[in-house]
């Protein structure tokens, strides 16, 4: 079977500009497309392969000397660029560090300065759910979380305070038992976890309570993050080094990753940057046409209703709904208008309906 080829799409469709766009164009492009499927806050499965893909064009489109020579030539004209090459000049802090994402995302996907070294700890992943007033206009939101820390009783010892772990004599504290043998002239040696031990190296004869001789307990931390206008459902915040310490000395602790949610809202629906609402009317409303209250998010204002609305017709307000996240502009709200017939209608009402009903039979 043959291999799938996925042809490179230019570099003017990637980033959605024309072949004359000037740098600021491009740079607005590529800062508003980053945002969006930037892998530390997008988490479709296809976001990694979006982001490298507009990295790449922003790389070669910003340089006015890679950009020419891939006018001239395609990508041909820049197939003897390295990767250090291509993104070694890009300074992603003041495209969008403010949002709290940098460099490292280069290092990850591209090699840049990558550097090896004990393992990192675990992310830690949580969701904040935000009102929509604040997510229109951006703003601060305190969020908390669990974190491992060393525990302050036992200074991570896990061993009761004034007492110390005993090393166990199987193993010598290195939590693998060797064994070796010769067989026809060969020696072999095999190691495994030490039985007496279970490959912990050590015994706690007298455990911490504070921890139950874990030697880490978790704690809650609170935490202020920072909320874009217009955070799109399911945006990931990352906030590094706020993730769970490292089990090996000298490593780097882990990231905090903050999903935003919209928190529900009784008033409206989120689509999107588009609000959804349903307005209740009378057949009385709805034949006539009237006025009616309705909210947003910047506070009540008045919507007309046309004479002849018919259920569930939709009366849209431009510009009454969220922020576009990363680009311009701002979404819309739309009413879907629910009309509501009497179930139990007075003697009055009854008689008039039985007009009406002649009336029209007449026509």
């Amino acid at each position: 079977m043959s291999a799938v080829t996925t042809a490179k799409r230019d570099y003017y469709d990637v980033l959605g500009v024309p072949r004359d766009a000037d740098a600021a164009a491009i740079k607005d492009a590529f800062r508003r497309l980053a945002l969006r499927w930037h892998p530390d806050r997008n988490k479709a499965p296809e976001a990694e392969e979006r982001f490298k893909e507009i990295a790449e064009a922003y790389a070669v489109l910003s340089d006015p000397a890679k950009r020419a020579d891939y006018d001239a030539g395609g990508f041909a004209g820049v197939s003897g660029f390295s990767k250090e090459d291509l993104f070694g000049g890009l300074d992603v802090g003041d495209l969008f560090g403010e949002f709290g994402l940098g460099g490292s995302i280069f290092e990850r996907f591209f090699g840049r300065g990558a550097a090896r070294g004990p393992p990192r700890g675990e992310d830690i992943a949580i969701e904040a759910f935000v009102p929509l007033e604040k997510i229109a206009a951006g703003g601060e939101e305190t969020v908390r979380f669990e974190r491992t820390q060393t525990c302050a009783e036992c200074g991570g010892s896990g061993a009761k305070k004034g007492t110390a772990p005993r090393e166990c004599a199987g193993c010598m504290g290195t939590g693998v038992k060797t064994t070796g043998r010769r067989e026809q002239g060969v020696f072999i040696r095999q190691s495994s976890t030490c039985p007496e031990c279970q490959g912990r190296g050590r015994f706690i004869d007298q455990p911490c309570a504070a921890c139950d001789g874990r030697g880490d307990v978790l704690r809650e931390e609170s935490l202020v993050v920072r909320i874009p206008a217009g955070a799109e459902e399911g945006l990931a915040l990352r906030i590094p080094g706020r993730g769970h310490p490292s089990s090996v000395q000298g490593g780097a602790p882990g990231d905090l990753h903050v999903i935003v949610r919209s928190r529900p809202d009784p008033r409206f629906q989120r689509s999107g940057a588009d609000l959804w609402r349903e307005e209740t009317v009378s057949v009385a409303d709805a034949v006539l046409g009237s006025e009616l209250t309705v909210p947003t998010l910047e506070g009540p204002t008045r919507v007309r209703l046309p004479p002849g609305t018919q259920p569930f017709a939709e009366l849209r307000l431009r510009g009454k709904g969220l922020p576009h996240f990363g680009g311009r502009g701002r979404g819309d709200l739309y009413l879907r208008v629910v009309v509501t017939i009497p179930e139990h209608p007075s003697a009055e009402e009854r008689r008039l309906y039985e007009r009406l009903r002649a009336l029209r039979a007449k026509q």
